[in-house]
């Protein structure tokens, strides 16, 4: 029980920041939990901060189900509809393979290309229809345990023209329906995951709420070249770290 608790904590925590909370997750559930998938229960524990973004962003949920911010709903689908035909065939791949942490690199590489864009204000003028599928591209890649999702999104969408709220937002709003997706599949597939790991669930959420709250006020506090360069920092740390483990 408590071991689900702790990985509940640990996707709350590191969902949001661009190190792969999967990665993690995966890594530490194959080593404390061997009846489980590591990959099926990281994505799981996604279910709980999938709450966590859908009452943190309900305005914002509002506007698009409502059909009162088109825009971002057609960004939406886009993005969606790349991720799962990206993601899948790499889900498939990668499920029974041991989680590795080559992959932070590349992601601490990739911030600090966001860090740059951002410093220079440098963008590739993308159209935001351009910029979903980029953006999708990388979020369905981000199935891959080493590769963040957030980090992924983030430099995506910095190659466009949007603000740093705005990244952080579309970032954290992409998730909601892939991982929509995927917790159905999950709940088909292995309904056992429900009944065993739903404390799991309550933390993933209750963390994950607090730590997009304080994440979002930090960004706002910072410039946000220097966001995307302290979590750089942390991928080639964490990825150092992997290795000597």
């Amino acid at each position: 029980m408590w071991v689900y608790v702790f990985l509940g904590i640990i996707q709350g925590i590191f969902e949001w920041i661009p190190i792969s909370s999967q990665g993690i997750v995966a890594f530490l559930s194959q080593s404390l939990l061997e009846e489980v998938n590591p990959i099926d229960l990281a994505l799981f524990l996604h279910l709980g901060t999938l709450l966590a973004v859908l009452i943190y962003f309900r305005k914002n949920w509002q506007e698009i189900l409502f059909f009162r911010n088109p825009k971002l709903l057609r960004f939406l689908i886009i993005t969606t509809i790349i991720s799962l035909l990206v993601g899948w065939p790499f889900y498939k791949m990668v499920r029974d393979i041991a989680v590795g942490n080559t992959l932070l690199l590349v992601m601490g590489f990739g911030l600090l290309l966001t860090a740059y864009f951002q410093k220079k204000k440098i963008n590739f003028k993308m159209s935001f229809n351009k910029l979903a599928i980029v953006a999708g591209f990388l979020q369905g890649l981000a199935v891959i345990p080493g590769l963040s999702r957030s980090g992924s999104t983030i430099f995506g969408l910095s190659l466009g023209k949007l603000n740093p709220s705005q990244i952080l937002k579309i970032s954290y709003l992409m998730s909601a329906p892939v991982v929509l997706v995927s917790s159905i599949y999950l709940f088909l597939e292995k309904p056992i995951l429900f009944s065993e790991g739903w404390l799991s669930l309550i933390f993933s959420f209750l963390v994950g709420f607090l730590t997009l709250d304080l994440l979002l006020k930090f960004a706002k506090k910072i410039n946000f070249s220097k966001f995307a360069l302290i979590f750089a920092l942390f991928c080639f740390l964490g990825a150092i770290m992997g290795f000597i483990i």
